[in-house]
């Protein structure tokens, strides 16, 4: 089975998750990912999404998003290691390592 790439993101009126291989968004539940980490997800999307509303204008609070996000990417690699997850800042625009 080849490995499937995953990038966590909270782009507004996105799941949290995009196929970084097919294209769109996938649905947190249909990955395989436990019913706690599909709640976190859920939680931070809609908390993301706040942040998107105000233009990403507290420094802040867009810190706290994107470690919450690298957070969550760890634990969907340790949920799916058979799939490469990384993570895309949506107040800097751009991909973050995850070590």
């Amino acid at each position: 089975m080849p490995i499937r790439n995953l990038i966590v993101d909270g782009m507004l009126s996105g799941t949290g998750i995009r196929d970084a291989d097919a294209g769109g968004y996938v649905d947190p539940n249909e990955v395989g990912l436990s019913a706690h980490l599909v709640k976190r997800i859920a939680k931070w999307v809609f908390e993301h999404e706040n942040a998107q509303y105000y233009n990403f204008a507290d420094k802040a609070e867009n810190e706290r998003l994107d470690q919450e996000g690298v957070a969550i990417t760890r634990l969907i690699r340790g949920e799916l290691p058979r799939t490469q997850v990384d993570y895309f800042s949506n107040a800097e625009m751009r991909k973050i390592a995850v070590i």
